[in-house]
């Protein structure tokens, strides 16, 4: 009999399955999905938490896989990293390095997934749009680079086709919703195929859209007090963000108003 494959996951809650669960609150998500549609034995360990940083899953989160010697490991992070006021691209890329560094010593594969661009599907004021976009941008060119150093299967999230459907996105339009879930874990089935791994086809359940009763209780019952929550760091970062935002904005149109004003006085010097 074969030994089996062990898939472990580590991350935040696009790893936990935030935006697929059942009516008992039990998450599932994309690795769940993928997870059941391999055609060969499998252990399959999720030490993914929402709310999760690149910093948790290195010192708290990895060290509960690595013991099990994943051969394949999801490494799902970076959402949550860039929404905090103290977000620093070094230190993102440092975490994450670290905790492929000390998994692929362990002998695993690496699964990455690329950070979608939230401002396509939730509407946010011009300056903070600016910031989050610039901050994802930041997430995933890391992800990339690390992704080519150490041979990662990385899924292009925001070059997939469909991606930004409204019935693959939860009510609370950050995560994925089941169909979501599915069609990402439909994804990532491909690129694993390529890889030599027997994965039989991902079932995709009909989608089931909420009522916008349904919605509005939902936002009222868990969206705000997440959003209430999140705002005690983020908006006091946010607004002295934006400001400084405004000012690097400012800077470059004055710039170069200097620029092309020196262009025409050389020009009518000339």
């Amino acid at each position: 009999m074969l030994n089996p494959i062990t898939l472990a996951v580590v991350g935040d809650s696009a790893a936990s399955g935030v935006g697929d669960s059942d009516d008992q609150g039990n998450y599932f998500g994309w690795t769940y999905h993928l997870a059941k549609a391999f055609q060969e034995p499998l252990v399959y360990i999720n030490a993914s938490r929402p709310g999760a940083r690149s910093g948790e899953v290195l010192k708290v989160q990895l060290p509960k896989v690595l013991d099990h010697s994943p051969e394949l490991a999801a490494v799902i992070v970076g959402g949550n990293d860039l929404l905090r006021s103290t977000f620093s691209p070094d230190t993102f890329e440092k975490n994450l390095r670290q905790t492929m560094v000390d998994l692929v010593s362990n002998g695993s594969t690496i699964m990455l997934l690329e950070l979608h661009d939230p401002t396509v599907i939730v509407p946010m004021p011009y300056l903070v749009g600016r910031i989050c976009r610039r901050r994802v941008r930041a997430i995933n060119e890391a992800t990339h680079r690390l992704s080519k150093e150490f041979g990662a299967v990385t899924l292009p999230t925001r070059t997939l086709t469909g991606i930004y459907e409204r019935e693959k996105w939860h009510v609370d339009r950050m995560h994925p919703s089941k169909f979501g879930h599915q069609f990402i874990a439909q994804q990532f089935a491909v690129l694993l195929r390529e890889r030599g791994y027997f994965i039989g086809e991902v079932q995709i359940d009909p989608i089931n859209n909420r009522s916008r009763k349904d919605s509005i209780l939902w936002m009222l019952r868990n969206g705000t007090p997440w959003f209430l929550k999140r705002s005690v760091d983020l908006f006091p970062g946010l607004i002295w963000l934006s400001g400084a935002e405004l000012i690097y904005i400012l800077r470059q149109k004055y710039s170069q108003l200097s620029r092309d004003h020196t262009g025409a006085v050389l020009g009518s010097n000339c």
